[in-house]
């Protein structure tokens, strides 16, 4: 069926005069609003005002211009159906053949605003836009819809092609199309209603995911996997590198949230979703020092890890990372010569990105049902207190601090040993405090037997001690203090036996669990 009559009522008028003058070269009448109607008449374009065809002006501002039978009428009739053709027969309507609509910049416009109840915000609601859009998806079989810009070069492809129509696929594909862009302007306009009114977690959670790529695999090679973001880009910007895996991009956030919690220059290295070390330099030290902390921790599992550090990587570190395989390296930025290094290994994906890790709510999926939370944005609390007769010393007291940085990022259950400024032993994921315990020992024994041992050694746990074995096994390691979140039923016997060893030990009130 032959594009005859088209109507043009367009927000973005970006290449909408070349589009539109396109079609009258191809025979075909244009139906337009003011506005549009306006700039193509300035452009040579021969319109159609849709007063004309309504015989009724535009009224309230804008508000009502295309909400009329005559524009419905000529949208929703079914060609083949007898009766509409009769029905559209008596009321003296015309078919429209093609509808191209794109809505008012809402979310453009309520970005620069708190409240969607702002008048300026309102009357970016568009009411025209989306029923002409949803009408002409409705009808696809007679009726072509575009609401993209960037369509308009294949469709007229095809126009051109075809004689002046346009394939059932191609009306199926954009009435697709169409249906999403209504779903996500919605959206768009439920969601500021939901911030406004400080909803937090309403009844239906309307999320907006925009593709940003497909992934060479997900986990495992036999399963699809695509990238979507709540945003239109994503959140890494690769220097270099092959594509990233969706492991890559699991263990790349995880390592920048991490290394986001600390001031200080530092370090973490990441292996299959948890730290395996952790650094950061003191102050007068480089950021090679904290690169060389983490990686020393256990440099058995960084091969083949992700690195990232929270201040620009210089040559130094990249001159080392040249001799070592990982995956990933992280950082805000390279300095030049530490680019030139990195970038002659073909295959090392170089990231960068801002420190800060985004504040708004994470989503995880579990088959069918989505679990959504705030982030886990604090590392301490209100309360940093000592529950033993011995009471940590100053260097003590700053290994503590850094080991419950440390333990917040490492799978549960979590036990992470350190001196004030390393990891010397990670026990991570395991199913008892005390199997955590053991794997914490079991690196720290690795670690000693390649450096010296530390002057402060101190034990960070995710959670309470339900018993006092832990701390019984911490003792032999040479654990001077200790700190926990507390709260367990038995914490006087947790307390008791390490007064019994004479050792610190400090409560948070804080717990760090992380599935």
């Amino acid at each position: 069926m032959k594009i005859k009559r088209v109507l043009i009522s367009v927000s973005d008028k970006t290449g909408i005069v070349k589009f539109a003058k396109s079609l009258q070269e191809l025979g075909v009448e244009i139906i337009s609003t003011s506005g549009t109607s306006k700039l193509l008449k300035e452009n040579g374009v021969k319109v159609v005002d849709i007063t004309d065809i309504t015989n009724f002006p535009e009224m309230l501002g804008g508000r009502v211009k295309t909400l009329n039978p005559k524009i419905f009428g000529g949208i929703l009739y079914r060609r083949e159906n007898e009766q509409d053709n009769k029905q559209i027969a008596e009321q003296e309507i015309k078919p429209i053949d093609m509808v191209v609509v794109n809505l008012y910049p809402f979310a453009e416009t309520a970005k620069n605003f708190n409240s969607v109840f702002e008048q300026e915000v309102i009357e970016k609601i568009d009411i025209g836009g989306p029923s002409l859009l949803r009408a002409s998806a409705k009808n696809f079989k007679d009726v072509s819809v575009i609401c993209n810009p960037q369509d308009y070069t294949e469709i007229l492809k095809e126009l051109k092609e075809n004689k002046g129509e346009i394939s059932l696929d191609t009306k199926k594909l954009l009435a697709s199309k169409t249906f999403k862009h209504t779903a996500v302007y919605d959206a768009q306009i439920s969601t500021k209603f939901d911030t406004s009114l400080s909803q937090e977690f309403p009844e239906q959670k309307v999320i907006v995911l925009n593709k940003l790529q497909n992934l060479r695999y997900g986990e495992n090679p036999h399963q699809n996997a695509s990238l979507y973001s709540q945003g239109e880009n994503f959140s890494f910007k690769q220097l270099h590198g092959k594509e990233l895996s969706y492991n890559n991009i699991l263990d790349a956030f995880g390592t920048w949230d991490a290394v986001s919690d600390f001031e200080d220059p530092a370090c973490v290295v990441f292996k299959h979703g948890t730290p395996c070390g952790i650094g950061k330099a003191s102050k007068g030290e480089k950021l090679y020092d904290a690169f060389s902390r983490a990686w020393e921790c256990d440099p058995l599992s960084a091969f083949g890890g992700i690195v990232a550090v929270n201040k620009e990587l210089d040559e130094d570190i990249a001159e080392k990372l040249s001799k070592v395989f990982v995956e990933v390296v992280c950082a805000p930025s390279f300095s030049k010569k530490a680019e030139e290094i990195l970038t002659k290994k073909k295959n090392i994906r170089l990231l960068t990105r801002d420190v800060e890790v985004s504040k708004n709510l994470w989503f995880k999926s579990v088959g069918d049902e989505v679990l959504v939370t705030y982030p886990n944005g604090k590392v301490f609390g209100d309360k940093f207190e000592c529950v033993t007769k011995r009471k940590p010393t100053k260097d003590e007291e700053e290994a503590l601090k850094f080991a419950w940085a440390s333990v917040k990022h490492i799978k549960s259950n979590a036990i992470v040993l350190t001196t004030k400024n390393a990891s010397v032993g990670i026990g991570a994921g395991q199913m008892s405090r005390v199997d955590s315990s053991m794997v914490a020992s079991k690196k720290y024994e690795t670690f000693l037997k390649e450096n010296s041992k530390p002057e402060v050694l101190v034990l960070g746990s995710d959670a309470f001690f339900p018993f006092q074995d832990a701390v019984d096994m911490a003792v032999s390691m040479g654990v001077s203090a200790i700190i926990q979140p507390g709260g367990s039923v038995r914490d006087d016997e947790v307390i008791k036996a390490c007064n019994e060893h004479d050792i610190s030990m400090v409560f948070t009130g804080l717990r760090h669990f992380r599935h």
